[in-house]
């Protein structure tokens, strides 16, 4: 008789054993969307196997663990020599492996590259989302190291390989290598051209001695970091390797870890140098113009994180609704918990959609491209990163108490998922950089619009948001206090133009109603009960 009382009734067993790539109609779709036919074929194949790695048990064991077992910092051995070592578990690295081994420092190297990327980025999140930094830093680093092609020639290769090398060693000596970056200091935040850290020529040819500071530099334990620093003509790009080409420890003093709210598997440091050798990247003062290829590249990926942390939050809450019964009806079929669900699901799939967007953008490489993601990619970073934390919270909310317990994963996302707003850019950086672009480059403007006005006709919300947007652009002479207002509008106009074009119209009509037409409430669940929001839910739901 004690046992009686804890036989366990009408709990949701675990979201496992699942591909999470088929599971995910709209992430599907858009790899099919915006692949050629013999490319898409090739790319189901290798996103399928991935997504079954996503979704397996040992994929969200090793997720939990990295999470629960953050990294150690080593600033000494038992001499007292300087090690400024970073130890993490097991867990870390197999992850880390498996991530760079599935291509996701490899865009710039095959075609259609950053679209497969994308999407497998946006998986990989799901699992544990503090390994996507030196991925996506490894990543961004070519665009630019090619300021630079000696440098170039000699690095891509290993940035771009499928080899996960963990040892401290020069890296002429690696198949491949991760790579960091150091921008921020304690003075200046955002504003870099308030730094300190000076860099003195030497004699070598494009070699530099740093002295100074970084107040974040994330995955201290890469290869080499890309940092700003005052050279004698200006602000400056450089590489600094962790080991010199004979050997010996470059200079690199971790004096601290961070202890940040979420992202507790991924080191973040501050660091020292003194005397430390660097190699200059591009031309002296041309350092923001250098590194801004690398932050472009970083901030689409805070984009396609959110997507990913949106995306699996929905489908931890569709799948409990769908197995959890409450009042004799399962939730999933209760017309409130399907509003909320729906709400839910539509946030996810226009982050989803756009995310691919933009990485299509990247493949393209063509003018009209580069110039819709001079607005895009900050307007996307901006708001899809704002919608992150809302989703999730409002997802453990689907779970009940469920959803606030460490075992359900549910606290973990929420945990992680405000980081890619403020990261790389906060959301005033990202809506001030949008304000530039609208007054100073006429050409990106041009291409928005011609993307925007693809889907007009297709919808009368749509359409009556793209006038008022319109009205909105006309003014920007004193535009900087309404530039948040100004940078979501022009990302909703823009996600509900691609889920007219190219979501199911139950999608497409609920986002429309609720986002551009005024018919849904400030919370989610407000959706107009007249829209086919059952299908809607469907379509979110993943089938394990």
């Amino acid at each position: 008789m004690t046992g009686s009382t804890h036989t366990v009734t009408n709990q949701t067993p675990p979201l496992v054993g699942y591909d999470v790539f088929t599971a995910d109609r709209a992430l599907a779709a858009a790899v099919e969307r915006h692949l050629a036919p013999d490319l898409a074929e090739e790319a189901r194949a290798e996103l399928s196997g991935l997504g079954r790695s996503c979704g397996s048990a040992q994929a969200q064991e090793w997720g939990a663990q990295a999470n629960a077992n953050p990294p150690v910092l080593r600033t000494h051995d038992r001499y007292g020599n300087r090690l400024d070592e970073v130890d993490f578990h097991p867990a870390w690295h197999r992850l880390l492996g498996k991530g760079v081994a599935a291509g996701l420092t490899a865009a710039w190297s095959r075609p259609g590259g950053h679209v497969r990327r994308a999407a497998a980025f946006l998986m990989w999140t799901q699992v544990e989302a503090g390994n996507g930094c030196p991925l996506s830093m490894t990543h961004a680093a070519v665009p630019a190291l090619r300021a630079d092609p000696a440098l170039a020639a000699e690095w891509e290769p290993r940035l771009t390989s499928t080899i996960y090398d963990r040892e401290l060693r020069p890296a002429h000596l690696k198949a491949g290598v991760l790579f960091g970056m150091g921008m921020t200091e304690k003075q200046g935040g955002s504003d870099v051209r308030a730094n300190t850290t000076a860099a003195r020529p030497l004699a070598e040819e494009g070699a530099y001695e740093l002295t100074g500071h970084k107040w974040f530099c994330s995955a201290p334990m890469s290869d080499a970091f890309l940092v700003l620093a005052q050279a004698p003509a200006g602000l400056t790009c450089f590489l600094v390797p962790r080991v010199l080409a004979d050997g010996t420890r470059n200079v690199f003093l971790i004096q601290r870890l961070k202890d940040k709210l979420g992202n507790r598997s991924n080191a973040s440091a501050e660091v020292e140098f003194a005397g430390t050798w660097a190699r200059r990247v591009g031309e002296e003062g041309q350092g923001v113009r250098v590194i801004i290829g690398m932050v472009a590249a970083t901030r689409l990926d805070c984009v396609l994180g959110s997507a990913g942390l949106m995306r699996q939050a929905v489908a931890q809450a569709v799948h409990h609704a769908a197995y959890r019964e409450v009042f004799g009806a399962k939730l999933v079929d209760q017309p409130l918990m399907r509003n909320v669900l729906a709400d839910l699901a539509v946030e996810s799939e226009a982050a989803t959609t756009l995310a691919l967007r933009l990485a299509a953008a990247y493949d393209d490489g063509g003018d009209a491209e580069r110039a819709f993601l001079r607005i895009a990619v900050p307007a996307a970073k901006y708001w899809v990163t704002k919608r992150c934390a809302p989703v999730a919270v409002e997802a453990a909310e689907c779970l009940g108490g469920n959803g606030y317990v460490e075992e359900s994963g549910m606290p973990r996302l929420v945990r992680e998922s405000p980081l890619n707003s403020i990261w790389e850019g906060a959301g005033n950086v990202q809506a001030l950089d949008v304000l530039r672009a609208l007054q100073r480059e006429p050409a990106a403007l041009d291409a928005y619009l011609t993307e925007v006005g693809r889907a007009r006709g297709a919808d009368h919300r749509l359409d009556a948001a793209i006038r008022d947007l319109l009205t909105e652009l006309a003014d920007l002479a004193h535009a900087e206090a309404r530039a948040r207002r100004l940078t979501e509008r022009l990302a909703l106009v823009l996600q509900g133009a691609l889920l007219v074009r190219h979501a199911p119209p139950e999608v497409a009509d609920a986002f429309c109603a609720a986002r551009l037409g005024g018919d849904g409430g400030a919370a989610f669940g407000t959706l107009p009960a007249t829209l086919d929001l059952a299908s809607v839910v469907e379509r979110a739901r993943p089938v394990a």
